[in-house]
């Protein structure tokens, strides 16, 4: 209020003359002095005005400590305006204690809030031990609870210990899961060694699983060599499969050798077909003599 009715007197007794301004100069800078904004210059206000910024300013205060913002300056407050924002505190308060938030004050609660506080975290503590997080705290569980943990970590074990993570711990399996488990390991061998893998155990294998996993890989060495892949190992081949897989390359070599690739091993056709190929390299300077000619007469 001091500030206040100092500016009033400024105003009052200043010189008829001094600091006056147009009024379309006053209504942008009233404007600025309603939004609180350092550019205000509060001399230019009338009375009127300067109660009316006043007004703004405490509302905003009000405004600020509703908010719980540091700016807040609870010294301003009307008794009424103080409590008002007791209860928006304490509400954010308790809203704080029960997310677990580091900014609770448990000393301002109440003992209702209190209880309900407390129930929230025995709720948060029992989702996190079931989760199996690390801030899990096993003695605040009720009997039924921990059960209910102990079952659900026994699953989640059991899960790990199927899929073959690192994580599980074959310790605490029961016999029946340990059979699950070891016939789960068997199966992910026998598909890794079906697949090609560097992680299969081959004397792991049954003697009709060994019989699969030498098909399939006769089937993916055939058809690398008959793309002419680098993985492909003719040694493993039987008469048959090199056969067929000569004879693709043949057919590459012809390709090749028709498009006039560095890959043509022109020893390697047969007389057909290097008339063939003879055929198409002629075809081909027959094609483009009429376009270099076209492009002579063109200079």
């Amino acid at each position: 209020m001091r500030w206040f009715v100092m500016l009033l007197l400024i105003v009052i007794f200043r010189s008829p003359g001094e600091g006056q301004k147009p009024l379309g100069g006053q209504e942008p800078n009233f404007a600025t002095c309603l939004k609180g904004l350092p550019e205000c210059d509060f001399s230019a206000l009338s009375p009127d005005q300067l109660k009316q910024v006043g007004d703004a300013s405490k509302k905003r205060n009000v405004d600020y400590c509703l908010e719980g913002r540091q700016i807040c300056d609870p010294t301003r407050l009307t008794p009424a305006e103080t409590n008002s924002v007791q209860i928006a505190w304490n509400r954010r308060n308790v809203e704080r204690c029960s997310n677990g938030s580091a900014q609770c004050d448990p000393i301002r609660l109440n003992e209702k809030d209190t209880a309900s506080v407390q129930t929230a975290f025995l709720q948060r503590n029992y989702e996190k031990c079931l989760m199996g997080a690390p801030s899990c705290d096993p003695m605040r569980l009720t009997a039924a609870q921990s059960i209910q943990m102990k079952n659900t970590s026994a699953r989640r074990n059991l899960d790990r210990c199927l899929s073959g993570s690192s994580a599980c711990d074959p310790t605490v399996l029961t016999p029946a899961e340990v059979a699950s488990v070891h016939a789960a390991s068997l199966r992910r061998n026998f598909d890794s060694c079906l697949q090609g893998l560097s992680k299969c155990d081959p004397l792991l294998l049954t003697e009709s699983q060994v019989k699969q996993v030498k098909t399939e890989y006769e089937r993916r060495n055939l058809n690398s060599c008959l793309y002419g892949l680098a993985s492909c190992d003719p040694l493993q081949l039987n008469e048959a499969a090199l056969n067929s897989a000569k004879a693709a390359y043949r057919s590459r070599n012809l390709e090749a050798c028709k498009k006039g690739l560095p890959a043509c091993d022109p020893t390697l056709l047969t007389s057909p077909e290097l008339a063939s190929v003879t055929s198409v390299f002629q075809l081909r300077r027959i094609k483009s003599t009429p376009k270099t000619e076209e492009r002579k007469r063109s200079r």
